[in-house]
């Protein structure tokens, strides 16, 4: 088990966003480490598509704080996210399903050499990047409409990783699996921990965030409404946060129980 460190790889303090006349998120508290998958739960409605794009960068927070590894941080794009090293898989996946798995890895950040594509050098960095997470994938030129919906999931999390992130934000990445699709990605999350990357996973499945999450955090209503280390907390504790049977849960847990 990965170490986790003290201070937080992400956090943020009293982030709100709005839409009009509409409060989306309200006094936003969340923390992300290096080494640890947190689990961001609520039922639909909750505001949990809505902060993950205040954190990538595509809607912006209105007013709170984002610090990044202990210091306040802007992101208004999805080029400073990119930038601190935060990546982020959403769920329409957005691949380019005529196009290879090379090809969508490195669509818009194609490798050139003397004015023209480097196919040989992109598809030796896919290979060693795929060999490297052990995703299984072995034809690398087939289209992507031919694959399983596991491993379409998977290039879409590679394509993720090509810059090197620290933290990657996960949007219902099984919702659309079978069991064994799913226990693959499930795998590969698990390996990207053990590299000692933060994950921030949004999920429906409790299945999935009792089998691989450190913590949970719940909204509901675009608030805080509990936050659990998901290996001593049960499984009806936090299904009742999310449900609004239980309002308010208190800050339970700030990381997992480990030698720091």
């Amino acid at each position: 088990m990965v170490s986790v460190p003290a201070q937080p790889l992400l956090a943020l303090h009293g982030v709100c966003k709005r839409f009009g006349v509409v409060q989306v998120l309200t006094d936003i508290e969340l923390e992300v480490r290096a080494g640890e998958v947190v689990a961001l739960l609520g039922d639909n409605g909750a505001g949990k598509s809505t902060l993950v794009k205040v954190i990538s960068g595509v809607a912006p927070a209105d007013t709170g704080v984002i610090e990044w590894e202990g210091r306040p941080v802007q992101i208004r794009r999805p080029h400073d996210a990119r930038g601190l090293g935060i990546a982020t898989v959403y769920q329409d996946l957005a691949l380019c399903g005529n196009l290879d798995v090379v090809g969508n890895l490195f669509l818009g950040r194609e490798i050139r050499k003397w004015g023209f594509l480097d196919e040989v050098e992109m598809e030796r960095c896919t290979r060693d990047l795929l060999k490297r997470l052990a995703t299984g994938l072995v034809d690398l030129r087939c289209p992507v409409v031919s694959l399983s919906s596991g491993q379409r999931q998977m290039v879409a999390i590679a394509r993720s990783l090509l810059g090197d992130p620290r933290l990657l934000l996960l949007d219902e990445p099984t919702a659309s699996l079978g069991i064994q699709q799913t226990a693959e990605v499930l795998e590969l999350v698990d390996h990207l921990r053990d590299r000692g990357m933060g994950v921030l996973l949004i999920s429906h499945n409790m299945a999935d965030v009792k089998a691989l999450a450190d913590r949970a955090a719940v909204l509901r209503l675009g608030r805080n409404n509990g936050f659990f280390n998901v290996n001593t907390a049960s499984q009806e504790e936090i299904i009742s946060s999310i449900t609004g049977a239980t309002e308010n849960v208190p800050h339970r847990v700030a990381h997992r129980e480990v030698d720091w």
